[in-house]
């Protein structure tokens, strides 16, 4: 089964679509089930019986795991290394991760807010270095630390191509689950541009930014803010700009205590989709459904 499994890369790519963002909607807004079902149909019926679709996606997730470690397979580990330390720790409450969080013209797979801010880029098996260094020199304009976490197979392609600041996280596979281990920590960064951090902030944050650190805005025609801002930011030292910036993002939303109650396999689906509580019960609620 499992050499079938390997080889069959279709049913593969076919399961991993079950852990897009629509079906996920589908599901929360509409009872869908359209892209499970078909999954299913098409795959595995007459193999299970009297199973929930919560079991059938754990099912789904645990092939994945094994067989084709997909972009979602890395970001559900990586959180779960977030809730696993924060536990032990009792910083849940204290913690926040974003899904893909866009800085100038790259996209961090994840950025995790506590006491520093930290950037994680994923090169899954299904991946390729090109623009990881441009990717990388992106992240380091606003953020303290910043990772790339690759399969353990590719540390060699990967360890000299990205500078000795970025630290280095590999994925393998262990017993039939994936083992997450950072093999080379990543270096604290005391620069940050303060351009870049604006477009990564909402107005609001960054004026919050400028009333505490400088004082009253200036009466200024609202087209003129933005500019007169921008300027003002870059008075303000860069240390405080670290501080704010963790801070701000920190107080837009609580997420990894809410992940801790989620079952391992949807954590990644619900960050990606911000639910809050309320809808992360709604969705399980569904998913305990007798599957069709």
């Amino acid at each position: 089964m499992g050499k079938d499994l390997h080889s069959d890369s279709d049913r593969l790519r076919c399961y991993s679509s079950v852990f897009s963002r629509n079906a996920f909607e589908n599901i929360i807004s509409y009872n869908d089930f359209s892209r499970i079902d078909w999954v299913f149909q098409n795959y595995d019926i007459g193999t299970f019986a009297g199973t929930t679709y919560k079991d059938y996606v754990k099912y789904i997730y645990g092939i994945l795991t094994e067989f084709y470690r997909s972009e979602y397979v890395y970001k559900t580990a990586l959180i779960d290394k977030f809730v696993s330390e924060l536990k032990r720790t009792s910083g849940l409450c204290n913690a926040v991760a974003f899904n893909e969080f866009k800085v100038g013209n790259s996209i961090a797979d994840i950025a995790f807010f506590n006491g520093e801010s930290k950037a994680y880029e994923i090169k899954s098996d299904l991946d390729s270095p090109k623009r990881l260094c441009k990717q990388m020199k992106d992240y380091r304009e606003i953020f303290d630390k910043c990772y790339i976490v690759i399969p353990k197979e590719k540390y060699e392609l990967y360890k000299d191509i990205v500078e000795d600041e970025i630290g280095i996280i590999l994925l393998s596979n262990r017993h039939g689950s994936i083992s997450v281990k950072e093999i080379r920590p990543a270096q604290k960064n005391h620069h940050i541009n303060s351009d870049i951090l604006m477009e990564c902030l909402r107005t609001e944050e960054y004026k919050t930014i400028i009333t505490s650190r400088i004082g009253t805005l200036p009466d200024v025609p609202a087209y003129m803010l933005y500019d007169v801002c921008k300027e003002l930011m870059k008075s303000i030292p860069e240390k405080y700009l670290k501080v704010d910036f963790r801070n701000l993002l920190k107080q837009r939303k609580k997420n990894l205590s809410l992940l801790s109650d989620v079952p391992y396999e949807l954590r990644q689906i619900c960050l990606a989709l911000g639910l809050t509580e309320k809808l992360s019960g709604v969705l399980i609620s569904r998913l305990n459904q007798q599957l069709n």
